[in-house]
């Protein structure tokens, strides 16, 4: 069992040279768009898993996650053979590639945030029209 800040410096490095690798070796262009954004090792340093998000071609057209995803699992033999070589660890770890859900998550919450803001904005409007319920002045002098 390896200790925990072991197990994250390889799984950073894991990263590091699996981004190198799709950058560089691996020519497949439905990887073209893809984005290593973490990895995390198990405990034992046996299993890798690496996670990635997907990029559209253009704004308006979505990403192809299938394609990509597919494009990764028949590259992770040499992927995985870079590592062992890269790392120089004695069992090199396996790796699976995990879909990051991280944007999915971000763009769901700007989409809360648009409706909040856009709610606070209604609420705004009909308070600078509201009338007090009462007197004007609620307060009655003593004269």
């Amino acid at each position: 069992m390896a200790d925990p800040p072991r197990a994250r410096r390889l799984a950073k490095r894991i990263a590091q040279i699996v981004a190198s690798s799709l950058e560089y070796e691996v020519k497949d262009p439905r990887l073209a768009m893809v984005t290593i954004t973490d990895a995390r090792v198990t405990a034992d340093l046996r299993d890798a898993t690496v996670y990635y998000t997907v990029l559209g071609p253009t704004v308006d057209t979505p990403p192809d996650i299938d394609g990509a995803a597919a494009a990764l699992a028949s590259a992770t033999g040499i992927l995985r053979s870079r590592v062992g070589r890269e790392t120089g660890v004695r069992f090199t770890p396996t790796l699976t590639f995990r879909c990051d859900e991280v944007p999915e998550g971000v763009r769901k919450i700007d989409e809360l945030l648009a409706r909040a803001h856009d709610a606070d904005a209604e609420v705004a409007r009909i308070a600078a029209q509201a009338s007090p319920a009462g007197d004007p002045d609620p307060y009655r002098s003593r004269e």
